[in-house]
């Protein structure tokens, strides 16, 4: 309690007691008067003296006070004026009515009253428009933590550049771990002599050291084909910008020699847990050989994936002993299922509808209730007339299902195999993907960073030229190889339709696949019968390629109507034609889908790796071939957002 306070108080009790007294005594006078009025002039003595001292008391007092406040003021308007913090006062119009002199010191003006806010930092301007209490912004080269009162109009700055760099600098030696392997490596050394392997080895060896040496990386080789590299995440910042250019080195070297010698490197990095960075590393790079090699993989704590590379095609490494254990494998996990269900992707194309059919023999041979689900609403034409010779075998028809049906079966102990994408958010009915505990994936797309949740067994080879080669391979191994004519065409206009009648993404194997069943029977005029067009869709196509318009050297851009819809078929044959013209490296491809969804169909010849730009805009592909869908977004939005990806592709020297 302040003193003032404390002195009335006691003032009313010594006055209280005062009163009590001279009653007494005037009571006293009625028996004594005499000794009452002796007694009552004392006591008006001594309240005479206690009121003189009160009074001096209040003027020290009331002295001490005003002493007191006058220092307050002083070290307030100190502190106001001399302090390390920045004050300044604006109006409804964001200009500034005073500023301290520590704002002063910092734009070093004699003066800002008048000066308006947006000539300071647009931050700050979005900081009141926003009314946000508090926001790091960054000010001739210094950081400072703004707060805001939106009452007063005051803006408060502290100096935290010193702060901040304690932070960047702790961030950027958080500790990074890279396995690096050589792809392909058993390979190409298989039949070599030893000074021949000694020989690539020493370059390999020896460039992986210069550029280890340059960037301050500890490299060790832990095998043949496997280095382990130790670094922080300010190196990884630099490898980064530099997009990874030791690929580039290594196959430009190899190249020269004529061998397919590549590497794949799987980064762990966002943790300070040495097991998870090694856990993340070895996932990045199993991710990385997933797609192909020749690329970067770095995989972060919160799930995002970051590529860099697979500039070039993957080489062939598959062979027919996997192809036959993988067929094995897949027969064993059909015997111990009740019941088989097969999917591939929305809008399917022939491919994925072929890849089902070989899938659904597979389960007829070895004698399970199998289904493929198929919604016949969402098919293009080619896929229509499959479906209308498919009908007139009731055998293979009263196996098809709609996605409401499969919902209504009894999932316990079922197979879920799911052919020609491993995206669960891409495949028809993506509620049986959560329900299903047994799934099967299949697939020659390259893995992207969405994929099916722990799959008991994953057949994908990029390097294949379609999924429906893939199950054709299957089939060879199944006990009973006996398939239906028309089953081999399907499969057969799959292979046909995903190479562009063999032209695109084909090996030996494709050959092999396609022989095998024309052997079996496919109908070759019957496929092309599948994949005739009308007159419409036509015009639809000729009528985009007529729109195309050149953004950079050698791509090629075209817009569908942004009031009509065109499905993935037309989009993709549209971007394969404009492929074909001179002069054209890539090709894109933006139109409605029927959906309402964007599409972006995207081409190339391989120089410029599509997958790379689409994956940039949640899609996924081939270095050749790729696509995206894009939601609540219009044409033109989509188009501005392609360009500013390819922009970003071509700056990074033609990586990702």
């Amino acid at each position: 309690m302040p003193i003032f306070l404390q002195t009335n108080g006691m003032k009313k009790i010594l006055i209280g007691f005062f009163s009590v007294i001279f009653l007494l005594l005037l009571i006293l006078a009625i028996y004594n008067w005499w000794l009452s009025a002796i007694s009552i002039i004392i006591l008006l003595y001594f309240f005479y003296l206690l009121i003189k001292q009160s009074v001096k008391f209040q003027k020290e007092v009331d002295h001490y006070i005003s002493l007191l406040s006058h220092r307050v003021e002083k070290v307030g308007e100190e502190a106001l004026l001399q302090m390390p913090i920045g004050i300044l006062l604006v109006d409804e119009e964001y200009t500034i009515e005073w500023a301290n002199p520590y704002m002063l010191s910092v734009f070093q003006e004699e003066s800002l009253i008048g000066t308006s806010v947006y000539d300071i930092a647009d931050e700050l301007i979005q900081m009141m428009i926003q009314e946000n209490e508090r926001k790091i912004i960054t000010l001739h080269e210094r950081k400072y933590r703004v707060f805001y009162k939106r009452e007063e109009k005051l803006l408060y700055f502290f100096d935290i550049t010193e702060q901040a760099l304690i932070e960047q600098k702790y961030e950027e030696e958080q500790p990074v771990i890279a396995i690096i392997f050589l792809d392909n490596y058993d390979e190409v050394t298989q039949g070599m002599d030893d000074l021949a392997r000694g020989s690539l080895n020493s370059r390999v060896t020896s460039l992986l050291n210069e550029w280890a040496s340059q960037y301050g990386i500890y490299l060790k080789r832990v095998s043949g084909d496997r280095f382990i590299a130790f670094f922080n995440e300010k190196i990884l910042a630099v490898l980064e910008k530099g997009k990874f250019s030791i690929l580039d080195n290594i196959r430009e070297m190899t190249a020269k020699n004529n061998l397919p010698l590549t590497l794949s490197i799987g980064v762990g990095a966002g943790s300070s847990s040495l097991p998870e960075l090694g856990s993340y590393a070895q996932s990045s790079l199993d991710l990385a050989l997933g797609r192909g090699g020749d690329q970067a993989a770095i995989k972060l704590p919160n799930g995002k994936i970051k590529f860099y590379g697979g500039k070039t095609n993957p080489m062939e490494k598959r062979t027919r002993v996997r192809a036959r254990v993988i067929s094995h494998a897949l027969s064993e996990l059909i015997q111990d299922s009740d019941r088989i269900f097969i999917m591939g992707h929305k809008y399917p194309d022939m491919d994925a509808v072929g890849a089902a059919i070989g899938i659904l023999k597979i389960a007829q041979m070895n004698q399970r209730e199998s289904y493929v689900i198929l919604n016949e609403q969402e098919i293009d034409s080619g896929v229509r007339k499959l479906l209308s010779e498919v009908k007139q075998k009731t055998d293979i028809y009263s196996h098809f299902i709609s996605p409401q049906e499969a919902l209504e079966i009894n999932m316990t102990n079922a197979l879920l195999v799911i052919v020609d994408t491993h995206k669960p958010s891409l495949v028809i009915e993506e509620k049986l993907v959560n329900r299903c505990e047994r799934i099967v994936v299949i697939d020659h797309h390259r893995r992207s960073e969405e994929f099916v949740q722990n799959p008991l067994l994953v057949y994908m080879e990029p390097y294949a030229s379609s999924t429906s080669e893939l199950v054709t391979e299957l089939l060879q191994y199944q006990p009973n190889r006996k398939i239906d004519i028309l089953e081999a065409t399907a499969l057969l206009a799959g292979i046909i339709v995903d190479t562009k009648s063999f032209t695109l993404r084909t090996g030996s194997r494709t050959f092999d696949a396609a022989s095998y069943l024309r052997a079996k029977g496919a109908d070759t005029v019957l496929v092309q019968k599948f994949l005739r067009e009308d007159l419409d869709t036509f015009i639809k196509r000729a009528k985009l390629v007529e729109k195309v318009e050149f953004y950079k050297e050698g791509i090629a851009i075209t817009k569908g109507e942004p009031s009509e819809s065109y499905n993935n078929v037309l989009i993709a044959q549209t971007a394969d034609l404009l492929l074909a013209m001179e002069n054209v490296e890539a090709s894109f491809v933006i139109s409605k889908r029927p959906d309402d969804m964007v599409g972006i169909s995207a081409r190339s010849l391989g120089k410029i790796n599509v997958q790379i730009i689409m994956e940039q805009l949640e899609g996924g592909g081939h270095l050749t071939n790729a696509a995206t869908q894009l939601r609540d977004i219009t044409i033109n939005e989509a188009e501005i957002q392609l360009k500013a990806v390819i922009d970003s592709y071509l700056e990074g020297g033609n990586q990702s």
